[in-house]
């Protein structure tokens, strides 16, 4: 496998055409959340993508396992995982940073009790004004770290798309 550094530099293009590029390629792997585009005013973007769970061995047509043991992995536990790529402008082209965070989720006990939230069969009554709150993106998850498998598969496949479109 080819290392690629992380962040690297693409060629020169366009703001559009760049932004265009990358989010083309990571979209190959994960669904975009939010994207801030590179423009002509802001020398800055940044894409966001939604967090994913892991392809298993039996999806062979999902790409964000990046090899055999990742696929294991995903396959004999829930692992997911979630994409931050950052673009700046520099003066030979455009500098990209792909980070790829994993989690491990939490499993709860298969013998555990009943949930803290149901009602109690002593008679008394209790107002609960809000009951179910809005709960945090990362609940239930461990961070396992970053994915540079990943990070480096998706590099390359940039700078590949990038040197085919140049041609």
């Amino acid at each position: 496998m080819v290392y690629h550094p992380n962040p690297t530099v693409l060629p020169p293009g366009t703001p559009e055409q760049i932004w265009e590029h990358v989010v083309d390629v990571v979209d190959d792997y994960f669904e975009i959340a939010r994207e801030i585009p590179v423009s002509q005013l802001d020398e800055v973007g940044r894409l966001d993508t939604v967090p994913l769970v892991g392809a298993t061995l039996l999806e062979p047509w999902r790409h964000d396992s990046a090899n055999f043991d990742e696929r294991l992995e995903a396959t004999l536990q829930t692992i997911r995982r979630q994409a931050v790529v950052h673009v700046s402008r520099v003066p030979d082209g455009y500098l990209v940073e792909v980070l790829v965070y994993k989690q491990l989720e939490v499993a709860k006990p298969m013998q555990s009790t009943g949930d803290t939230s149901l009602l109690r069969y002593d008679g008394s009554l209790t107002r609960i004004e809000n009951p179910i709150a809005e709960q945090p993106l990362d609940e239930g998850w461990i961070p396992l770290g970053r994915d540079t498998a990943l990070e480096q598969r998706i590099l390359g496949h940039l700078l590949a798309c990038r040197e085919i479109a140049r041609m």
